[in-house]
């Protein structure tokens, strides 16, 4: 019969119902202090949802506890679901690392490269100012533009939701205020996604001489670099080399959480 009692296995674990508050409110006042400043993607809404509800299991331990304690059907539930939590954690884990990884590889390939274009992707511009994302990734391009005082700057970026200017014009308005000659900068004022980025900018670099054939490089931040250098060959850019700009601290691993869906998703459909 069943007591409510918790049993003596059930008592030997105070560090799992510990751990669970503490690793719940990491996430959710992680995920909090990312939205006040606006960031709602899935990077930062996940971690919330996780946090949330692993305080809640931590406030709630010994009566979830008594209750499983009846029900042999409700434990292999439960350890089942720790068990998928587990497995999930290790293969972000170890998604993170193979990133980590192929971002080194891409080290360094642009600077010995001919480049005829720096292709510089939009990541969002609020109050018309670069993100410090953005910010991170223009400044590469600055980088590598003087290394190449030959190659075409492209900066392409179309309008984002609530805003007035393109991301394209907010990123043109800052390399020119940094220096930056104002006739070599192209840019690209429609796309919303990487894809369109590439597109639209193609017939901007071709009135120039430059085609899919020519060495270019595409800035991006350090986690969307793969999948970057994979949509640009399926394009038909055959020299595209990516550069990964370091994404800021606060917000790096909520970033390289979403592109570890992002990646899933693009494989599962078959874009890249």
């Amino acid at each position: 019969m069943h007591t409510g009692r918790l049993t003596g296995s059930q008592r030997r674990w105070p560090w799992a119902r510990a751990a669970s508050l503490l690793a719940g409110v990491v996430l959710l006042a992680d995920a909090l202090a990312l939205m006040g400043q606006g960031f709602f993607m899935l990077g930062v809404t996940l971690p919330g949802v996780l946090g949330l509800a692993l305080c809640a299991l931590a406030l709630s331990w010994h009566r979830v506890q008594a209750w499983l304690s009846g029900r042999r059907w409700g434990r292999l539930i439960w350890r089942a679901g720790w068990l998928l939590m587990a497995v999930w954690v290790i293969s972000v884990a170890v998604f993170w690392a193979w990133l980590a990884q192929q971002v080194r590889q891409f080290e360094g390939a642009a600077h010995a490269a001919p480049l005829k274009a720096i292709v510089v992707l939009g990541s969002g511009t609020p109050r018309a100012q670069p993100s410090p994302a953005l910010r991170a990734r223009l400044d590469k391009a600055r980088e590598l533009a003087t290394l190449h005082p030959q190659a075409w700057v492209v900066v392409s970026g179309g309008v984002d939701f609530g805003e007035t200017l393109s991301e394209g014009q907010v990123m043109g308005n800052y390399l020119r205020e940094q220096g930056m000659a104002p006739g070599r900068i192209l840019q690209e004022e429609r796309s919303t996604s990487t894809e369109l980025n590439l597109q639209y900018s193609l017939p901007l670099m071709q009135a120039q001489g430059v085609g899919l054939d020519s060495a270019l490089a595409v800035v991006t931040s350090d986690f969307h670099t793969v999948r970057a250098q994979r949509i640009a060959r399926k394009m038909g850019f055959t020299q595209a080399i990516p550069v990964a700009a370091p994404t800021p601290l606060y917000i790096r691993y909520n970033a390289w959480l979403r592109e570890y869906f992002a990646m899933a998703s693009s494989w599962l459909l078959r874009e890249v």
